[in-house]
């Protein structure tokens, strides 16, 4: 069977409509999509009908958590005082446009989904806002795949797709039981992937196309797409619609402009 898994989509309805047409050509059979429905861009409304309307499954994104549970609900998310003007900015407008119906439906989103082997999050197992980055510790990366239950995490976030093999090995663990004691387990890890599959409406791998990604349940194959598209439109719709025209530059420079976390390992503990 082939699935597709796209994620961070921020608004970019434009993104989304090219992304859902490039799916249509490649006969996938099911989507899943990883959240950040909203934020950043400038048709947040449009996305999440599209998204209900396909009966996507769909888990939550940080944006789409806060949007539900208030601005600055994570404190964390903000590597700057400038990035965090702009994401004020970015959530106040989100918030005012944001439909009733779309909010409630943001609201149910749960943190996870899993099909057999797979697993699907946002950011990590462990936090909507952890940046599961390609070159994160090999033990800590294994943990994050095993924590999920699964044997390939799919993942967003980063808005940089890559494919991560975490080989076979073993794994050696000290456990503290009762009374102080300690008992060493082993266990043999098979191999386990990490695929993040980057940003549909805010690419920031150096171009502006949107990306997503096609697994072969099957062979196991796994396909980073690039889909060109007239992001032109939707850098002209952010400016006109009062969003801060940063948001549209980087865009179109397919760049991130200082929005990674300064620890982007840190987990959220709110």
């Amino acid at each position: 069977m082939k699935i597709a898994v796209i994620s961070c989509i921020h608004g970019n309805y434009e993104a989304l409509d090219a992304v859902l047409l490039d799916i249509d050509k490649h006969k996938v059979e099911k989507i899943y999509c990883l959240g950040d429905l909203v934020g950043y861009g400038p048709y947040p409304n449009a996305v999440v009908a599209q998204i209900r309307a396909l009966d996507i499954p769909t888990c939550a994104g940080c944006w789409d958590e806060d949007i539900v549970e208030g601005l600055n609900a994570c404190e964390c998310s903000y590597p700057s005082l400038l990035a965090e003007k702009r994401g004020i900015q970015a959530h106040e407008w989100t918030n005012q446009e944001i439909h009733p119906e779309n909010r409630d439906y943001l609201a149910r989103l749960p943190h996870s989904l899993k099909e057999g082997n797979l697993a699907f999050v946002h950011g990590s197992p462990h936090s909507n806002h952890e940046y599961l980055l390609p070159g994160l510790d090999a033990f800590l990366a294994l943990e994050r795949v095993i924590s999920a239950e699964a044997d390939i995490l799919f993942c967003g976030h980063t808005h940089i797709p890559y494919i991560r093999n975490l080989n076979a090995g073993n794994l050696k663990i000290t456990v503290e039981g009762e009374g102080g004691k300690h008992a060493d387990k082993s266990f043999n890890a098979p191999l386990k992937r990490i695929i993040n599959v980057g940003s549909v409406g805010e690419p920031r791998h150096g171009r502006p196309n949107a990306t997503y990604v096609i697994y072969n349940t099957d062979s196991q194959e796994v396909t980073l797409r690039e889909v060109e598209y007239d992001y032109q439109k939707t850098c002209v719709a952010i400016i006109e619609k009062g969003l801060p025209p940063i948001f549209a530059w980087r865009l179109a420079q397919g760049i991130e402009f200082a929005e990674r976390a300064d620890d982007p390992t840190h987990v959220c503990t709110r």
